[in-house]
């Protein structure tokens, strides 16, 4: 059985005097890709926020490799292994696109030295050679698509044990929304990343999944495989434009 990474238990959550997640327990293996599907304002966005330090659980904790990371600051549980593209990429728009993908690797500077770095920021651009057309052009300017590349990219440099995706084709075309998502599978397939996706697409983002959870209004409402998930009735209706009887 694959060892879990990502461990949360009895996970509370408020803005303010707002309780936002009541009580979610949710669990990722090594090498799994796991959704997080459910409706906007369901605590989505929040509860990755949780696991990866940048909004303090009220209650309840998050286990990373077995260590708590429940109150540990967000800076230092990426130097722990897990990395976080959030909803609408927030690169940094003033800096080169080169520049954006050094500071993914930055924290790991000392340790593996700028020659190794410099052959894994070469593997972004085999991997995405309009970021390598583009390197010195600033990020703010480049389309939706190749920022969300970007932001990949600059994650995928910190070596991350974890990834965590939120939202990765909002606003983008379609086709360029179905290659996001194929670099999903790729990121677990080629470089061996477990993924924890949140998705607006639910049919898509089943099919690149193992398993699935469905949060509702805060709370968990489903789990299971990813095929068992599109074929619950209450998922087709709410979140596959399907009607059942």
């Amino acid at each position: 059985m694959a060892k879990t990474i990502l461990k949360v238990q009895d996970l509370f959550a408020r803005y303010g005097p707002v309780r936002v997640l009541h009580g979610i327990n949710l669990r990722v293996s090594e090498g799994e890709i796991v959704c997080l599907l459910g409706a906007n304002g369901a605590g989505k966005t929040t509860l990755l926020n949780c696991i990866c330090g940048l909004h303090p659980a009220k209650e309840g904790h998050v286990e990373f490799c077995e260590e708590d990371i429940t109150l540990v600051p967000a800076e230092t549980v990426v130097r722990k292994g897990m990395a976080h593209v959030p909803e609408r990429r927030q690169i940094f728009s003033t800096l080169s696109v080169e520049d954006n993908l050094w500071l993914g690797a930055s924290h790991r500077l000392r340790e593996a030295g700028k020659p190794a770095i410099l052959k894994e920021i070469d593997q972004i651009y085999e991997r995405f050679p309009i970021l390598r057309d583009r390197k010195r052009q600033m990020g703010g300017t480049l389309s939706g698509g190749q920022q969300q590349m970007l932001a990949i990219g600059r994650a995928l440099l910190s070596r991350p044990k974890l990834l965590l995706l939120d939202e990765p084709s909002l606003g983008l075309a379609p086709l360029i929304a179905k290659e996001i998502l194929q670099i999903v599978r790729e990121i677990r397939d080629k470089w061996g990343t477990t993924v924890l996706l949140v998705e607006q697409n639910a049919i898509a983002a089943l099919a690149v999944s193992d398993r699935a959870y469905v949060l509702h209004t805060g709370a968990m409402m489903l789990e299971g495989t990813a095929r068992e998930i599109a074929n619950d009735p209450r998922v087709q209706s709410a979140y596959l434009g399907k009607a059942h009887a």
